[in-house]
């Protein structure tokens, strides 16, 4: 099924009809050029959009009192970059060195930085870093740590056996799928589909959509939890906001890279998308949970209109782990 039908899928189950901080590193006319507009008046934050970049999640050691580079110095963090990503690599332990699934010919990070040259993708805190886990979160740490099973089932990794194959190893969760949205490997292509009552945000990764309402309805009572959270959006201005609460405990919060261990029950996201101009759609999220973060933090992250394509995210399909580690055991069983 091609990605247009499975929109148009979408919008029909859901009852649609469908309808023919990065501005301080823009040039002022870009700034403030009116946002593009929808036929019935809403700001245009639709089409297709890639977020990869070079720039970090979290600002590097290196460049801790820095929050911008200068041109010279992002051409050589660039270079600097692709260099190392493009180097050949060896593991000491053989076992390593061959079961990982891909070589870095598959990687898609990109070949730039943000326009503005920042250090971090994280805007807030100042430092460029995600806050410190709380007493608590750090408790659920070291108990996770001491029990590894009990990150299987989210991640798919240190499995033992079948039992212990997990949602990420099946392609049911991934990395950058989101919410929230962070630039990862591949798959770093968003596409955002608009009609007067409903907005959906389809990622590129694991083919996640969520058609987020705008009719200003509540969100769904506190005990009813989703995979995606249960999103709501409205306008502000020319920026969309998307709430999302109702998060299920289960769910990777990309995992681990925003934080893998933080509950669904207090987990709380908001999401901005502003048409900064043609080219650009800023995307930004504030994420807070006070069990696992001591504060909320913000990224920023500037996508750039494409014209896809939108591939199809075949992920499990020819997946001969489980054969191949059943297969194996069975050799080896006398």
């Amino acid at each position: 099924m091609t990605v247009v039908c499975v929109m148009v899928a979408l919008l029909v189950v859901g009852g649609l009809l469908p309808e023919s901080v990065l501005a301080q590193g823009q040039p002022a006319e870009a700034a403030t050029a009116p946002a593009p507009r929808t036929p019935w008046g809403d700001p245009d934050v639709g089409g297709m959009w890639d977020f990869r970049t070079l720039t970090p999640l979290q600002r590097p050691a290196q460049m801790a009192d820095k929050g911008f580079l200068t041109d010279e110095e992002a051409a050589a963090f660039v270079q600097q970059t692709l260099q190392a990503r493009d180097k050949d690599r060896r593991y000491d332990n053989p076992q390593i060195d061959v079961e990982f699934a891909y070589n870095q010919f598959w990687w898609d990070y990109g070949t730039t930085i943000t326009d503005d040259k920042r250090t971090s993708l994280i805007v807030d805190p100042p430092d460029g870093k995600i806050p410190s886990l709380t007493a608590e979160a750090q408790e659920r740490v070291r108990i996770r740590n001491q029990r590894p099973v009990t990150e299987r089932v989210v991640l798919g990794s240190l499995a033992h056996g079948p039992e212990d194959v997990g949602l990420s190893e099946r392609c049911l969760l991934g990395f950058s799928s989101g919410p929230p949205i962070v630039p990862s490997e591949y798959n770093n292509i968003l596409q955002v589909l608009q009609t007067p009552e409903h907005v959906v945000i389809f990622t590129e990764m694991i083919h996640e959509a969520r058609v987020v309402p705008l009719d200003g309805r509540a969100h769904l009572p506190g005990d009813v939890s989703q995979w995606l959270g249960d999103s709501r959006g409205h306008w502000e201005g020319d920026t969309l906001v998307v709430d999302t609460t109702n998060f299920t405990d289960k769910a990777s919060f990309n995992g681990g890279l925003v934080g893998r261990g933080a509950s669904g029950e207090t987990f709380h996201l908001v999401e901005r998308l502003t048409r900064v101009n043609a080219e650009t759609l800023l995307y930004e999220f504030t994420v807070e949970d006070p069990t696992w973060w001591a504060r909320p933090w913000t990224a920023a992250i500037p996508m750039k209109t494409t014209q896809g394509p939108i591939f199809e995210y075949a992920c499990h399909e020819g997946n001969y782990g489980m054969a191949n580690l059943l297969t194996g055991t069975r050799a080896q069983e006398p």
